[in-house]
């Protein structure tokens, strides 16, 4: 017998991969697993999403069914906010953020429009039932009341039309309970969104209250069928509780993800200690498109700009540029403003130029003292228009004035060019290794006093010149694909191409408040994170051209759960 479930089992497997070998996108190499004895414990999951749910109201409203799971399950109630209902969506079938996905609308078609500035080539992300479809000879569902949802998610074997939430709940049960080899199926509760659209997301409006403990009781009813199936003493399932989206577009709050099962143990999953980037190639950075000029530079503006940075070993052989709104360094010739590291003398200095604006190339203004590597220093440029044939540029270092220089001549430091962290696409210098922290622009300079009496100040809002910020970034976020800003009206700062999140434990920059270090793994978590979750418990590889963004962190937990 077990003979004959091998076999069958190869047959099943290469019958999968032959269909999705019809598909109109390049499939990534088939991942073969050791075959098993069939009569063991089938691994399958169940994702149900509340949609419009906040991490911190289910928190506060701790309803009893889902509360009950707490016991037995890892889970977070401030998972990094996404933009919107669709794009909180996309990111949990795909892996992918919005970055990457440019899923906005409720079309479900990929925003069109040029905000991000550096889209790159147009790239489509499969959906994690796709990648279910193929690599296992399992069912999957999808059970929304969205029509464009189904519709966007098409490859599930069962997507049921149903219209409102007890229907989603009906249909679910049903699917759980007739359907033996069903392995994997998503679940789109809707009513509490539809609530707090109508009369506000708080306690105060009774139905939105009423909706999130209807939504608490049909995920009870859709656990009990899942326990009373009458395979489920041979499966292993992960319940898997989210949001697509905390409240809705005009106000935005962290969602939350409870991941369950009854052999795991109670953690709360969180971040720990800081967790900044480490930038070290010349693919990873993080951008900011500025179409409205905010950020430009100008002939006649006075602006600050400061960031708290840490250069590591090891140091590349040559000239570096790691922050700039301004075009590639070619020979003299520059348009905007660059910071620079050198290596080999250990040097941070500013260039700056207005080649395409009628002034003069590259002048560089170089800090005496040296950065170091492996420590944080806060490094800080002002640059004051004082008037036609005076524009002084200075540099600080925590808190220390270092150099001044006029930088007139240059004219105007206008570009079009995105604010960046990071290597720039094009430039022909070495990209450093280093981590960055506490982005803050002002839109005056700060005198040498100021700079001076705040360095190492925490809290940005005690700032005496906080009204002249437009823009913060305290990039701490410890996941994702994005910089959130940190004051109310400025954009978010996009992360791309090779970057890792790094936990450094106890080592804060200057202007972090230093949080007591909570556990030796630090798990930020994100919606980008289901997919990869869910094939990590299908006992599929995520492949690097999957193209996931997520994290599979459940893999830290393992000897609680895998069995012999």
């Amino acid at each position: 017998m077990k003979i004959y479930n091998k076999i069958l089992t190869s047959i099943c497997l290469l019958s999968a991969i032959v269909i999705a070998s019809c598909t109109k996108y390049d499939n990534p190499p088939p991942v073969f697993e050791e075959l098993k004895d069939m009569t063991k414990a089938q691994r399958k999951v169940l994702l149900i999403s509340i949609d419009g749910l906040s991490g911190p109201m289910l928190e506060k409203i701790a309803p009893p069914q889902i509360s009950a799971l707490k016991k037995n399950s890892k889970y977070a109630f401030n998972t990094i906010r996404t933009e919107t209902p669709a794009a909180g969506w996309a990111s949990i079938l795909t892996g992918t953020a919005l970055a990457k996905h440019q899923i906005v609308n409720n079309d479900f078609e990929r925003d069109q429009n040029d905000d991000n500035h550096e889209h790159g080539d147009v790239t489509s992300y499969r959906n994690v039932l796709d990648y279910v479809t193929q690599y296992k000879t399992v069912k999957t569902a999808m059970v929304s009341p969205w029509d464009e949802l189904r519709n966007y998610v098409k490859v599930a074997d069962f997507a049921p039309v149903v219209n409102t939430d007890q229907a989603v709940k009906d249909s679910t049960v049903a699917l759980i309970k007739n359907n033996k080899n069903l392995g994997t199926i998503y679940v789109n509760l809707r009513d509490v969104v539809k609530a707090g659209d109508q009369g506000g997301y708080s306690e105060e409006n009774s139905s939105f209250k009423a909706a999130i403990l209807k939504s608490d009781e049909y995920v009870g009813e859709i656990i009990n069928a899942m326990k009373a199936r009458e395979s489920y003493a041979s499966e292993e399932w992960l319940v898997i509780l989210t949001t697509n989206l905390g409240k809705h577009n005009s106000d935005i709050d962290d969602g939350f993800i409870m991941l369950y099962n009854p052999l795991f143990k109670e953690f709360k999953l969180e971040k720990s200690g800081f967790n900044p980037v480490q930038f070290d190639n010349k693919t990873g950075r993080a951008t900011l498109h500025d179409p409205d000029k905010r950020y430009d530079a100008g002939e006649t503006k006075s602006f600050t700009v400061q960031m708290d940075v840490k250069f590591n070993n090891p140091v590349p052989n040559g000239y570096s540029s790691f922050f700039s709104k301004s075009t590639n360094l070619g020979g003299q010739n520059i348009t905007g403003w660059q910071w620079n590291f050198y290596p080999s003398a250990g040097e941070w200095a500013a260039t700056v130029g207005g080649t395409s604006n009628g002034g003069s190339g590259k002048q560089q203004i170089t800090a005496p003292n040296k950065p170091g590597t492996g420590v944080w220093r806060n490094l800080i440029m002002t640059v004051e228009y004082v008037n036609t044939s005076t524009r002084n540029l200075s540099l600080y270092m925590d808190g220390v004035h270092q150099v001044t220089a006029n930088i007139s001549s240059r004219k105007s430091l206008s570009s079009i060019e995105d604010l960046r962290i990071g290597h720039r696409p094009g430039d022909n210098d070495v990209p450093t290794n280093f981590s960055a922290a506490n982005l803050t622009y002002y839109n005056t300079a700060l005198s040498a006093a100021t700079i001076k009496q705040n360095f190492g100040l925490k809290d940005i809002s005690k700032h005496p010149n906080f009204a002249n910020i437009i823009g913060y970034w305290p990039m701490d976020e410890g996941t994702g694909s994005q910089f959130f800003t940190g004051i109310p009206g400025a954009p978010n700062l996009s992360l791309s191409g090779k970057y890792s999140w790094l936990n450094l434990g106890e080592n804060y920059p200057s202007g972090t408040v230093n949080l007591p270090v909570t556990s030796n793994i630090s798990i930020p978590t994100t919606v980008n994170d289901i997919a990869p979750l869910t094939l990590y418990w299908m006992r599929i590889d995520v492949l690097s051209d999957f193209g996931m963004d997520g994290n599979s962190y459940l893999n830290n937990f393992e000897l609680e759960f895998l069995k012999d």
